[in-house]
């Protein structure tokens, strides 16, 4: 795996877990909305609009990089518009980047899978 291609899983990875918390917490703010006078929504919505925007943006960048194949990038698409599911990408996410380091070094030092 070369730099560019862990930077586009890192950055994807890293904004993963923002975009599922905004998300949670816009839908809090929706609830608080309709039960109480709390108005939160136009900010919430705002911030995880942004979130959700650096997330397709970085998502686009990770397929393009990593060649996922369509079902893999829309595993990682679904789980950015479910509720909880930046959690799971990002898990995810991370063990792919460390497979690929891990199979970047062993190319280095010439280990070949048998």
């Amino acid at each position: 795996m070369d730099i560019k291609t862990a930077s586009a899983l890192r950055r994807l990875r890293l904004v993963s877990a923002p975009e599922a918390i905004s998300f949670l917490l816009l839908l809090v703010c929706s609830v608080l909305k309709r039960t109480t006078d709390f108005n939160a929504v136009p900010v919430m919505g705002a911030v995880h609009g942004i979130l959700f925007v650096l997330y397709v943006v970085f998502w686009v960048d990770a397929w393009n990089r990593t060649k996922w194949s369509a079902g893999t990038a829309a595993l990682y698409f679904v789980l950015s518009v479910l509720p909880t599911g930046g959690f799971f990408a990002e898990s995810r996410l991370k063990r792919e980047a460390e497979a690929g380091v891990i199979a970047a070094r062993a190319r280095k030092e010439g280990i070949v899978n048998a």
